[in-house]
């Protein structure tokens, strides 16, 4: 299969089923009927139980929540069987104790191709209006749950082609388990790759992260040391310039929820690379200019994540390329990185796509470090160590 996942933006596809087949993510034959909008009456068993100032998660009318389609979508995000060759799951690149990231600069698919970009973060991921790094047209969990099943020309990642497809369908759909489980989830319906991601997406978006220390000294319950405090003070500065990208409960600028379906989709150049002298970043990895290319100063842009748990998901940037909190804040301080040599040469920190703000971030060492401090109070154990959310096929 070769269907790129970049075709999507500005169509008005209103369900999970036309969103698919529009991406080309799955063409029709993989699905066995689109499901009736009579599903809606699973979610009244469902309680989201948000932290405090946490608002209600946006949900697609036609795969709502239930405990039932959590638990199954629990269970498929973590079973290996989901892939071509049988030998990696979603949860392979997102670890619980990494806040469901790999530690890798970049992802590795089931048969070894090295994907361009990091596994991100699925901690808060209902929150987003567009997944991954640089690809607006990713708008819903289900469009994008589809990318690392079917997609295979940028790279293999879980491997299902049409070659495949009906055996790794048939390893669910003989398993006595999952088909008690899909009739709990889906009833009357069939186990098809639909529901299959619709289960996924349910499972992701009640992966919810908000009881770090910072969460709780807001809350009245803990308090931050003297170190963490000026860090706080600083992140939100106009000094650090930190909270002016890194904003709102969920310390990014994209954002929805229920009661604000419709948000920005803001991408950011922060000057990681100028490999021209022009702005240029290398040709695999150049931004949304390689889904939107109209305009050059696409060049070079990438979401803002989230923060939090930012203390567990090194290596940082979209590819990896700074390893510690350490580099990160010592690259924002200094405008942006200048590589002095090597195929990516070039100095960053002039790059005139480069998000303004940059140049007015001045930290010295020390406050470097303060900040720092005060991101590990955005570290969330509980939910790191949380089994709601853990591999249900390794014993705790």
């Amino acid at each position: 299969m070769n269907k790129p996942a970049l075709t999507l933006v500005g169509l008005a596809a209103t369900t999970v089923a036309a969103g698919l087949l529009a991406l080309g993510v799955i063409p029709s034959p993989f699905l066995a009927k689109e499901s009736p909008a009579a599903s809606i009456s699973a979610n009244s068993d469902w309680r989201w139980n948000l932290p405090q100032g946490f608002p209600e998660p946006l949900v697609p009318a036609d795969n709502p929540m239930s405990e039932a389609k959590f638990q199954l979508g629990r269970h498929l995000f973590f079973d290996t069987r989901l892939s071509g060759n049988g030998s990696m799951g979603c949860g392979s690149c997102h670890f619980q104790n990494l806040a469901f990231t790999d530690g890798k600069a970049v992802a590795t698919g089931s048969t070894g191709d090295l994907t361009s970009r990091g596994a991100m973060s699925i901690a808060n991921v209902a929150y987003y209006p567009t997944l991954t790094w640089a690809n607006p047209s990713q708008y819903t969990l289900e469009i994008q749950a589809g990318v690392p099943m079917f997609v295979e020309n940028l790279a293999v990642e879980l491997g299902i082609n049409d070659e495949n497809k009906a055996a790794v369908l048939a390893r669910f759909q003989n398993d006595a388990d999952y088909q008690r489980r899909f009739k709990e989830a889906f009833p009357g319906e069939p186990i098809n790759y639909l529901n299959i991601i619709k289960a996924i997406s349910a499972f992701e978006r009640g992966v919810i992260s908000g009881n770090s220390r910072f969460d709780q000294a807001q809350a009245g319950t803990a308090t931050l040391t003297d170190t963490e405090e000026r860090g706080r003070k600083l992140f939100f500065s106009e000094q650090a310039q930190c909270s002016s990208c890194h904003s709102g409960f969920n310390f990014s600028d994209q954002t929805v929820s229920a009661a604000s379906p419709q948000s920005n989709q803001p991408f950011h150049n922060t000057g990681l690379y100028n490999v021209d002298g022009k702005g240029a970043y290398p040709d695999n990895n150049p931004g949304v200019i390689g889904v939107l290319p109209q305009e050059a100063s696409n060049m070079g842009k990438f979401r803002v994540p989230s923060l939090r748990n930012i203390e567990v998901t090194a290596p940082y940037m979209h590819d990896g390329t700074l390893a510690t909190l350490q580099d990160v804040l010592a690259f924002y301080a200094a405008g942006g990185r200048n590589i002095t040599s090597g195929p990516n040469q070039g100095d960053g920190r002039k790059n005139p796509f480069k998000d303004a703000r940059l140049d007015k971030i001045r930290l010295s060492a020390d406050e470097q470090a303060d900040l720092i401090a005060f991101l590990k109070t955005l570290t969330d154990q509980a939910f790191l160590n949380n089994p709601r959310f853990a591999d249900p096929f390794k014993p705790r």
